[in-house]
């Protein structure tokens, strides 16, 4: 009998872990708080296009960005901050494609065509601005996580031309809330 309860409570607890898991593989969505991120041209879980691939490194797409929503976000927000991050990149920290700051507060819509007045696209791992369409290794599929930062500040003021984690760094710091999904691209031949 006494086997019996302790098994119930590894249940318990596993099961427990394993919702936590599912929460966190969909960026910090959780039930209560309803900050949701979302997009008309890919879905979360599935393959983007072949446009939306860079246009180097042997990839040859036409490095499009998708259009960006969100919804639910916390009441003291004061501006919004969103990123693309390659989990997957064989760089031993992952590949940081795009990060933009400084988004005002009532702006809930990021267009697949321009930023917000007063938006600021910071440095790529690849030491550029701008966004980085995804190209991963020939072969391998790669999973690449769009998330919109809830920030506590108005303006973000790192360096002019700070290297992307120092800009990720500054962006941390003042994050009160975050949504996520995630896309797949790859296997490519």
């Amino acid at each position: 009998m006494k086997k019996i309860v302790e098994v119930k409570k590894i249940i318990k607890v596993v099961t427990l872990v394993s919702s936590i898991a599912v929460l966190s593989a969909c960026g910090n969505l959780k039930p209560d708080n309803g900050f949701t991120l979302s997009s008309t041209l890919i879905k979360h879980g599935e393959q983007i296009t072949a446009n939306q691939y860079w246009n180097n490194f042997g990839c040859t797409g036409k490095n499009e960005r998708p259009d960006l929503s969100w919804q639910g976000a916390p009441k003291n927000t004061k501006s919004f901050a969103v990123t693309l991050y390659d989990k997957d990149a064989p760089t031993g920290s992952g590949f940081w494609h795009w990060t933009v700051y400084n988004i005002p507060k009532n702006v809930t819509h990021i267009s697949a065509t321009s930023l917000p007045k007063g938006a600021v696209d910071a440095n790529t791992d690849m030491g550029k601005s701008g966004f980085l369409g995804p190209c991963p290794p020939v072969g391998r599929a790669h999973n690449y996580a769009y998330t919109v930062h809830a920030l506590d500040t108005d303006t973000l003021t790192p360096p002019k031309n700070a290297t992307s984690a120092l800009v990720r760094f500054f962006m941390n710091k003042h994050t009160i809330a975050k949504a996520s999904f995630s896309v797949i691209a790859g296997p490519r031949k």
